[in-house]
């Protein structure tokens, strides 16, 4: 800054002098303030209202222009809402999975396709291939030949199969998950819940729309109950459970009315391996318990007025999403009190992931409201102000996202891009209020030319100073290597330069244009304000009547030997004394609260600094110790709330098979035919059950299931079944006690309890264990409460130490049960604690006070009069037991179903050639496949049969069964001993039938190429990234073992064993790693930065103790709240820097602003330190309200953000609010403090000072750069 502007700028003009009498005296003496150079240009504009406006619409206009060019002409920006986000595409577990995943999509057309669409091609192939090795051998060629022509007729049959037949082929699905939830055992083989799961399934298939899109499979057709439409019900066990009769048939399709026998439907579906597909791994056949059951919906194609599938295939598709999404609001309302009911597939997934990322962003409306009016009242309630201030944000976001997807190409909006609209209020807002303050700060400068040309150099250089810093903090994960975070780092980077841009543009022109034009108007409206409400004098909310304090009083006298550099800006003149505020006008909000930052905060701050310090070094030093015992996550990281269907659905998937596994042909229409109910074995079954539903009509006293009712229609006569009465006493006081007897007869003045209240007047129990009946609850007595005795239940004990002695007790349900009810009771925590039974939640509505600690649910049989008329009105399937007499078979040996890792041991594949990749995201060309030249079946055959046989034994890492080193194929293992001896008894896979094996081979121009063998490991798929890594590390190290037992000429040596959950533990220990690097990287940016702005170690010091201060803090935040550091949190904490060094850094500036041009006098240590302080208190009044209101609207922006379900939202939102609320904090307490303690007294900052500090920062860099280096190459 020259010499003349410096004087200009801070000179106050002493008359109201128009721009037409400023004149230059001859010898360039300054007799009135004149601007000169480009920055009379610059006044020129920002002073003539017409050229601002031009200005407004010119700058408005051009990211509109370029915003709706990259939508037209460009192509589109695609956003990736996946956690493949976040993969690290170079990293050796990526290439490795990525080259056999497009080996395998080369060879078979899709890798998650495969397994459902291959048809045992690739076995054919390498059979083929054998075979011709050993052509030699006649017989062999003759097997040969006779296995041609049975693949060729099976090909022939095949080409024939009625592809055309409409809806035949099972091509879309929708997956259901229902999960026990509630009291008692997660068991969700129970009436209840059956009952439940039935009504949802029957709900699904009673969709008008639904007959145009099931599929509709030959089998179908046999099954009378399911026309005339004969659509496929769901592949579920409800096909046993509820089985349908027909013409004096049976039909295990789950479409009959009633409830069969849980246990004899059970007994008989799992004679069938594919029962185990449904049911999570704990059940076993001694134990029917499954907390989840599995059903699939599926959907066939081609649909009506299509040729076949591949005709117009994705206009089918879309018909059919349209289709399916309508079942997404209509499953969401189905979950009860007893299941949870989860749904899926490909297309409904979607629609969930995408509706709730819109409903997400939906919350960004709610956060500008709020911001919007929160704007409106920190600039003192104008309209015009807020809303250019508002617009110039926008405006530099839709600037940003044209620099970013078409200078910088990049293709991906990521789901963290998404965060930006909210961080970006905060940080734009900030530079928005800085000018509109320093433009109120400058209105003793009369002169609008000078006033203008102050607020653009003060407040362009403090907006400069933080935007620069805080953008590279942003711009220093853009050299992290995962894709998200890379992307975030550099948009975040580009929306901040060009949110400062665009408020230095925008904001003058605005401000001009309202002291102009706008500011009376505003005032009209707050005098009719005024006159309407009776208010006090109100000013406008920049106005120059307000009893705002110039940043200084301003001396008309500059020393001419200060007229270079900062320092002379100002002058203290220490007669002055500032108006206390309160004494003249109030009513700017702006002026109310710069009087308690001020009174409350900064004034006490710098007269306890020592002690504030003192605090500070304990609370840093603290929390620096709870950084260190922040713990890895111990859990896969989550994508949504944990409660919702997404994230529900995507944890049990650790539980279930893999995606890639469907059982369209599991349920009971496909294992079982139909048959007569007097057929075979089912004969034995039939009498015995309907002579069982005989004798319990007529006895009428069964309440327990229907095949087991012989034994029930006893129970009575036997004295089993009892019943207690209840009656209830309303003493005055209006309190109600109850009484529990066995006898019905009721003395005076009880009475027996009616219905009101949902309180039972009986229920019945049985006197001693009976079956599932084993719960014993005791009635206690007490007769301490006058006038009338007092009754309670509990499970456990009567207390005698306070009287209650026991008079009888029952035996009832811990779970449901067959013909049951479930109960309540409670007892009342005041005297005389009576114990009420009702069917409402726990409580019954004693009281309205709270409950005592006895209380729960149990289930007890239904009346007698309710079950006597069941039979009656049931149809012949009501409890029906398939297995009486012994009729079942035994149970069935549970087949792999790829509940664990799977795991793939490549030959012949070398590697990803990715040298034509432009980028590293995951989505888009991932390279090609390097197959291994060397690489020869037939010679190395035997030491392939040797490593599966050894993988195969290793029980630590693979499960029993869970080896497939063959393609599938049935005539592999045959053949292949014929090559090498140690190809004899090769494991055999253990698998559902018509699963295929996802062991693999590569055939091209008749050589096979590649092989992979897979394993499934006993790695579970719900473990965190961190405590996998020792699964990874045993499976590389026990790989690496065998293949150095090979010769060294061998091509198996170059093999190598991946899996695709070893591509998602990586993706989160990277992303720890990345972003904790990411953090140091922004803090050395950032300290650099700050030490070229500053050129003073001094001035750095306040802002690296506040920065250092604010991370260890938010850690310890993060540790107490009981977070752990998964990718989710060390990708936020890697924005920490960025976002708290904006108001240390300003309050820094506004120190250096306040610099003296008078000397203090020598030898007063005391009036030094005085200045020192004075210049804290100044800065702040420059800058408190600036940043306090950033601070406050940052917070407010991200307070929606709690309520987002995405998760990484959520913490994002967190982290952040907790960031901006620490480091404001630490800004006007450890950064006054510090400066008050230590900041230098006459520090000028010149030109020359900033160049040495540069030159300082870059050697320092250099060295810390070539020490790096150096030490990367040992």
């Amino acid at each position: 800054m020259d010499e003349d502007d410096e004087e200009l700028l801070f000179h106050a003009s002493r008359g109201g002098e128009e721009e037409e009498q400023v004149e230059v005296a001859a010898g360039g003496d300054l007799r009135h303030g004149v601007v000169r150079g480009p920055w009379r240009a610059v006044a020129w504009i920002y002073t003539r209202p017409w050229a601002s406006g031009v200005v407004l619409g010119g700058f408005a206009l051009l990211p509109c222009t370029l915003f709706a060019f990259m939508l037209l002409y460009c192509p589109p920006l695609d956003i990736d809402l996946s956690y493949s986000a976040f993969e690290v595409h170079s990293h050796f577990s990526a290439e490795r999975f990525d080259a056999l995943a497009m080996a395998v999509k080369t060879q078979l057309g899709s890798w998650n396709r495969r397994r459902r669409d291959s048809d045992g091609g690739e076995a054919e192939a390498l059979r083929e291939l054998l075979m011709k090795k050993l052509g030699s051998n006649g017989t062999l060629r003759k097997a040969s030949e006779t296995a041609k022509g049975d693949r060729g007729s099976t090909r022939r049959r095949r080409r024939l199969a009625p592809d055309y037949y409409l809806q035949s082929q099972a091509l879309w699905r929708i997956e259901l998950v229902f999960v026990a939830q509630g009291d008692g055992e997660r068991n969700i083989f129970t009436p209840e819940r059956l009952r439940t799961i039935h009504e949802v399934e029957r709900l699904l298939m009673q969709h008008p729309r639904f007959p145009q899109f099931c599929w509709k499979p030959m089998e179908a057709l046999r099954d009378l109950p399911l026309g005339p439409s004969y659509c496929s019900p769901p592949s579920s066990l409800l096909s046993y459970l509820y089985p349908s009769e027909r013409g004096g048939k049976i039909y295990y399709d789950g479409m009959g009315p009633d409830l069969a026998d849980i246990q004899g439907s059970l007994s008989l579906a799992i004679t069938h391996p594919q029962f185990y597909w449904y049911v999570d791994e704990s059940l076993s056949p001694e134990n029917l318990s499954s907390s989840l059951l599995r059903s699939e919906i599926h959907f066939g194609a081609p649909l009506p007025s299509y040729y076949s599938v591949q005709d117009r295939a994705d206009e089918q598709r879309s018909h059919f999403k349209n289709f399916a999404v309508q079942y997404a609001e209509i499953l969401a309302k189905q979950s009860t009190s007893q299941v949870k009911v989860l749904y899926g597939g490909t297309e409904l997934f979607d629609h969930e992931v995408r509706h709730t990322f819109r409903n997400d962003m939906m919350l960004a409306l709610i956060s500008g409201g709020c911001i919007t009016v929160l704007v409106y009242i920190l600039t003192s309630f104008s309209a015009f102000l807020t809303f250019f201030g508002l617009a110039s944000i926008g405006l530099s976001c839709l600037m940003a996202l044209f620099l970013y997807h078409v200078v910088f190409g990049v293709r991906y909006l990521g789901i963290l891009n998404g965060v930006a609209a909210f961080v970006i209020i905060g940080i734009g807002v900030d530079d928005v209020f800085v000018f509109i303050n320093t433009f109120r700060q400058a209105a003793h400068l009369g002169h609008p030319r000078q006033r203008m040309v102050y607020t653009i150099k003060t407040a362009g250089r403090a907006t400069f100073l933080t935007s620069f810093t805080t953008a590279a903090a942003y711009a220093a994960n853009a050299f992290s290597k995962i894709p998200a975070v890379h992307d975030f780092g550099l948009f975040m980077a580009l929306i901040v330069s060009c949110c400062w841009l665009w408020v230095c543009v925008l904001m003058p022109a605005a401000l001009c244009i309202w002291s102009r034009r706008v500011e009376a108007h505003e005032h009209e409206g707050f005098h009719c304000c005024k006159w309407f409400g009776g208010l006090s004098s109100i000013h406008g909310p920049l106005s120059d009547d307000d009893d705002d304090v110039a940043l200084l009083s301003v001396e008309m006298e500059p020393d001419p030997l200060e007229a270079d550099g900062d320092a002379g800006i100002l002058f203290l003149s220490p007669e002055t004394t500032l108006n206390p505020v309160g004494q003249q006008h109030q009513g700017v909000v702006s002026a109310k609260l710069q009087w308690a930052l001020t009174r409350w905060v900064v004034q006490p701050t710098v007269d306890r600094r020592k002690t504030i310090l003192g605090i500070f070094l304990v609370l840093f030093l603290a929390s620096a110790c709870c950084c260190c015992l922040l713990k890895p996550a111990s859990h896969a990281p989550l994508l949504f709330r944990q409660d919702t269907n997404l994230q529900t659905l995507l944890a049990l998937r650790s539980n279930l098979s893999s995606q890639g596994i469907s059982c369209p042909m599991c349920s009971g229409v496909f294992m079982e035919k139909p048959h007569f109910l007097y057929n075979r074995s089912s004969s034995l079954t039939f009498r015995t059950w309907t002579h069982q539903r005989a004798r319990s009509a007529a006895a009428s006293t069964s309440t327990a299931p229907l095949n087991t009712a012989e034994q029930n229609a006893s129970v009575n006569q036997s004295g089993l079944l009892l019943t207690v009465f209840i009656s209830n006493l309303e003493l005055r006081s209006s309190t109600r006690v109850y009484r529990f007897s066995l006898n019905a007869t009721t003395p005076s003045p009880w009475t027996l309890c009616g219905t009101e209240r949902e309180q039972v007047s009986s229920f019945q129990a049985f006197s001693r264990p009976w079956r599932n009946y084993t719960r014993r609850m005791t009635v206690c007595v007490s007769h301490d409460y006058y006038p009338y005795p007092s009754w309670m239940i509990t499970f456990g004990s009567c207390d005698r130490r306070h009287s209650w002695m026991p008079e009888f007790s029952f035996y009832v349900a811990a779970a449901a049960q067959q013909h049951s009810r479930k109960l309540h009771f409670a007892q009342h925590k005041l005297r005389p604690h009576p114990t009420r039974v009702c069917v409402s939640p726990p409580g019954c509505g004693v009281s309205a006070t709270p409950d005592g600690p006895t209380r729960g649910t149990f289930y007890a049989p239904l009346p007698e009069d309710s079950t006597t008329a069941a039979p009656e009105n049931t149809s012949k399937m009501f409890g029906f037991n398939p297995c009486t007499g012994g009729a079942c078979g035994r149970p069935a040996v549970r087949p792999l179903v790829d509940t664990g890792a799977m795991v793939f041991v490549v030959f012949g594949i070398l590697g990803v050639n990715r040298t034509q990749r432009g980028g590293n995201h995951v989505i888009g060309d991932v390279g090609n496949v390097i197959l291994d030249p060397d690489f020869d079946i037939f010679q190395e055959m035997g030491y392939l049969c040797k490593i599966c046989k050894a993988v195969s034994a290793n029980k630590q890492l693979v499960k029993p069964g869970g080896a497939q080193c063959l393609p599938s194929g049935n005539k592999l293992s045959s053949v292949l001993p014929l090559l090498h001896p140690d190809c004899h008894a090769l494991p055999e896979p253990n698998l559902l039938p018509g699963q295929l094996s996802h062991g693999a081979v590569g055939t091209h121009a008749g050589k096979v190429r590649w092989l992979s063998m897979a394993f499934e490991s006993t790695t579970y798929k719900g473990k965190s990234s961190f405590q996998t890594y020792s699964d990874f590390l045993r499976w590389e190290t026990f790989i690496q073992e065998q293949l150095s037992t090979l010769p060294q000429s061998s091509a198996l040596r170059r093999g190598f064993q991946t899996c695709e959950h070893w591509k998602q533990i990586f993706m989160e220990i990277i992303s720890v790693e990345s972003a904790l690097w990411s953090l140091l990287l922004s803090l050395v940016i950032c300290v650099a930065a700050v030490s070229v702005f500053t050129a003073h170690l001094l001035l750095l010091l306040p802002v690296l103790l506040t920065i250092l201060g604010v991370i260890c803090v938010v850690g310890a935040i993060m540790y107490w709240l009981g977070w752990e550091l998964g990718a989710v949190e060390a990708i936020s904490l890697s924005i920490l820097v960025g976002s708290s060094v904006d108001y240390c850094l300003h309050l820094v500036e506004g120190y250096m602003l306040a610099g003296e041009t008078a000397p203090s006098p020598a030898g007063l240590g005391n009036e030094t330190a005085a200045w020192r302080q004075r210049r804290c208190v100044e800065a702040v009044k420059h800058v408190g309200v600036a940043i306090v209101s950033s601070a406050v609207t940052t917070v407010i922006s991200t307070l929606p953000l709690f309520f987002c379900v995405i998760v990484p939202f959520a913490k994002f939102g967190q982290i952040v609010a907790i960031n901006t609320t620490v480091s404001i904090l630490f800004t006007l307490t450890v950064t006054v403090a510090t400066l008050a303690s230590a900041a230098p007294v006459h520090f000028s900052r010149t030109p020359g000072g900033v160049l040495k500090a540069a030159v300082a920062v870059l050697a320092l860099v250099s060295a810390g750069g070539a020490v790096w280096w150096a030490g990367g190459r040992r």
